[in-house]
């Protein structure tokens, strides 16, 4: 099984009944800053059993913490009133590939055919939006290995978080598998440009 953070109510917020390992689950979310996901992305993140995260997620939407939608679960303005208090034990990313958009690419749109989508070893997660522009987050499907894709205007950055499986390989696989994807769908525009390939300590850049 994954191990989830471990988190403490630091206030309870009244009328709140909530268990701890709500409380953890909640706490992945916020972690992972996670705008929309989906049960079966959270399912291999955490490794809970489904009956178990079903009730989780049951409660949850009947906070008013979370939405069911038909593409998953939206995340309500009313999780920043928890005030949790988390032990972050957050894990370290691994960058994998950094590189360009076509300039004449509409992000949205790759965004929008990228959400929701499997590719080879990768599972859909979910998606965060911020100051950093939006990332897509997959996770391989026996949860060992996350794979997320930053987009910020045309910069594309993918990276991994290894939680159980420390295979670097079948990382870079599965990010060469997204890349793949997404450079189909930058057909008929530019090619991508600039790429940098990462792998250990150092990189290495195509001429």
């Amino acid at each position: 099984m994954i191990p989830i953070l471990n988190v403490n109510w630091q206030s309870p917020p009244a009328n709140y009944y909530l268990s701890e390992r709500d409380a953890d689950v909640l706490a992945l979310i916020e972690n992972e800053d996670l705008a929309i996901f989906t049960f079966d992305g959270i399912k291999r993140r955490t490794g809970l059993h489904s009956e178990t995260l079903s009730r989780i997620l049951s409660r949850l939407e009947q906070e008013g913490i979370v939405k069911k939608e038909p593409e998953g679960y939206r995340v309500t303005p009313k999780i920043t009133k928890l005030k949790l208090n988390q032990a972050r034990n957050e894990e370290p990313t691994t960058p994998l590939i950094q590189t360009f958009l076509p300039s004449d690419l509409m992000t949205q749109q790759l965004i929008l055919a990228l959400k929701g989508k499997w590719f080879g070893l990768l599972r859909w997660l979910g998606m965060s939006e911020n100051n950093q522009g939006v990332t897509l987050k997959w996770i391989t499907e026996d949860g060992g290995i996350q794979i997320a894709a930053n987009i910020q205007g045309t910069a594309l950055n993918i990276d991994a978080k290894f939680l159980t499986n420390n295979n670097l390989n079948l990382a870079l696989k599965a990010s060469y598998q997204l890349m793949a994807n997404i450079g189909k769908l930058c057909q008929g525009s530019h090619a991508a440009r600039n790429v940098a390939y990462y792998g250990g300590s150092g990189f290495m850049m195509p001429t």
